[in-house]
């Protein structure tokens, strides 16, 4: 007898995050000493007939939009039938940005995992259990954090005195916005421990003009980066503007964050207009996705490297023979990471959490591997429960 999909609930919550804020005049965290800001989250679970229930915690609101629009398709489903379920599903966004398929599949690998009782990397096949680590700065502030040149090559000082073996840095924006700024961190950190690391920059689209992106490539070359991302305001999706780019300058370029799914990343490589390439399990339409994307990246001979801290990063990573480093964000020297408190069983994606080799390790529960808090989640939740039967 298959397993049955008899019921799907989404829960809004809400976490607070200490001493973090916006910058003045743009949308990133930053630190902001004795602010609080408010995020939200949604925690997913796929009850079955098997007692057993697939579970997720992150995504988005527009995500959560789009699961309105498709999850009732699943109830009745086989909760096993991940590849149909993600084709038929991804052509009933084909409209949107597929967001809300990432939450879902994720749930369903974790149903999945609880169902043969192993751990995700395992059914898609293990090639690791410790996962390199970089720690990625919050963007620059102009409040006693990362205020400075010398204040992010203090910060990549005590990184690698931590054990990290890479160090990216996201640097001012909005108000604060300063591309000579931005140059002199890169050579602060270069010559502070460029020596000892693996150096990373990600302006996150703050750069304004193609030439300013080109001004700040070329320090990252001076000071041997290992890779330059989403420097400037196409907004990382011009395939054009990045073979121009990569034409240009000798550090290699990371792009493909802001495009989703399967296909644009492969034009992004097809196109010569990456070196190495994003994924992202929630954005990328789940690990199913982004294990396609990985693939595809393998196939041409690239390094896919994922796309923020999460326990699906983990396994995806465990799986992927051709990535470099997990990504420990956001990261800085007086906040702390905008993870949210739900987790029951000790996983962390706090600073603190690599050992003495600059790793992590991936969950061996099954699943997902990590329990949720969903006592936190239901006296934090912003609403009713979103239930689909």
């Amino acid at each position: 007898m298959t397993p049955t999909i008899t019921r799907i609930e989404s829960t809004e919550f809400s976490y607070p995050m200490e001493d973090v804020g916006y910058a003045p005049g743009g949308f990133s965290l930053v630190y902001s000493p004795g602010e609080t800001t408010e995020r939200k989250l949604f925690a997913l679970r796929i009850h079955t007939d098997e007692g057993i229930s697939g579970e997720y915690v992150g995504g988005n609101s527009p995500a959560a939009a789009q699961i309105n629009t498709f999850a009732n398709y699943l109830v009745g489903k086989n909760p096993l039938e991940r590849e149909r379920h993600w084709s038929e599903i991804k052509r009933a966004l084909r409209k949107y940005d597929r967001m809300g398929m990432g939450p879902i599949d994720i749930a369903l690998w974790d149903f999945a995992g609880k169902y043969y009782d192993a751990p995700i990397h395992e059914l898609l096949g293990t090639y690791r259990t410790r996962l390199p680590t970089y720690a990625s700065t919050y963007q620059g502030d102009r409040n006693g954090g990362l205020d400075s040149p010398e204040a992010y090559a203090d910060f990549a000082e005590q990184c690698l005195d931590m054990g990290y073996p890479g160090y990216k840095l996201h640097v001012w924006g909005g108000d604060w916005r300063d591309t000579d700024d931005v140059i002199a961190a890169v050579h602060a950190v270069g010559e502070r421990v460029g020596e000892e690391m693996d150096l990373m920059l990600d302006p996150a689209c703050e750069l304004e003009t193609f030439g300013d992106a080109l001004k700040v490539g070329r320090a990252c070359d001076e000071e041997g980066f290992f890779w330059y991302e989403d420097p400037f305001r196409d907004g990382g999706i011009s395939q054009h503007a990045h073979r121009k780019l990569r034409e240009l300058l000798d550090t290699p370029i990371l792009q493909s964050e802001h495009v989703r799914g399967l296909e644009p990343h492969a034009d992004f490589v097809a196109n010569d207009a990456t070196d190495f390439v994003r994924a992202d399990p929630e954005y990328d339409a789940g690990i199913t996705g982004a294990m396609k994307i990985a693939r595809v990246a393998e196939g041409f001979g690239l390094d896919v490297e994922f796309h923020a801290p999460g326990p699906a990063q983990r396994h995806c990573i465990a799986a992927t023979r051709n990535a470099n480093y997990y990504e420990m964000a956001l990261v800085g020297p007086k906040c702390q990471n905008t993870m949210p408190p739900v987790y029951r069983d000790g996983y962390s994606d706090m600073l603190d959490a690599i050992d003495a080799d600059g790793t992590v390790p991936v969950p061996e529960g099954s699943g997902v591997g990590v329990e949720y808090d969903w006592e936190y989640i239901e006296e934090n939740r912003t609403g009713s429960v979103h239930v689909y039967e």
